[in-house]
């Protein structure tokens, strides 16, 4: 299992994007049912992909969410809990929701692995669950 923040999921939306190759092999390689979208993370990336590529590749995005082409998950009030605590925690680096919550999802499923773009904000937190998270690519 892996979770799957924007950075990737927007490489993959825009042909142009410098980590569009990458992250695109890195989702084609693993079962739809092993790559977990938060619902933030899913709000952020459609966001971005509207505003930056159109409502056509937010459509297509969307899409692949919903044909279970990669898995949506919801956060839990302990989810967002956590996502408080760790965005205070992180408050001098600017954590975020988004990525706190990721952080949040991973520990409550026991989850090591994130494929992310950012990999300074997640080598920086410390997950309950593990020493360090494994960041791919």
């Amino acid at each position: 299992m892996i979770v799957v923040d924007t950075g990737v999921l927007y490489a993959v939306a825009d042909r142009d994007d410098p980590d569009h190759d990458t992250s695109e092999q890195l989702l084609a390689r693993r079962p739809a049912d092993t790559l977990l979208v938060p619902t933030t993370v899913m709000t952020e990336t459609a966001w971005l992909i509207e505003t930056r590529l159109g409502p056509a590749s937010e459509a297509a995005f969307l899409r692949a969410l919903h044909q279970g082409e990669l898995t949506h998950v919801e956060l839990t009030d302990t989810d967002l809990a956590r996502t408080v605590e760790l965005v205070d925690r992180y408050a001098d680096m600017s954590l975020g929701t988004v990525d706190a919550s990721i952080v949040a999802i991973a520990e409550r499923l026991g989850i090591t692995t994130i494929a992310t773009l950012d990999h300074r904000d997640f080598a920086v937190v410390r997950p309950a669950h593990c020493d360090a998270f494994e960041l791919i690519p």
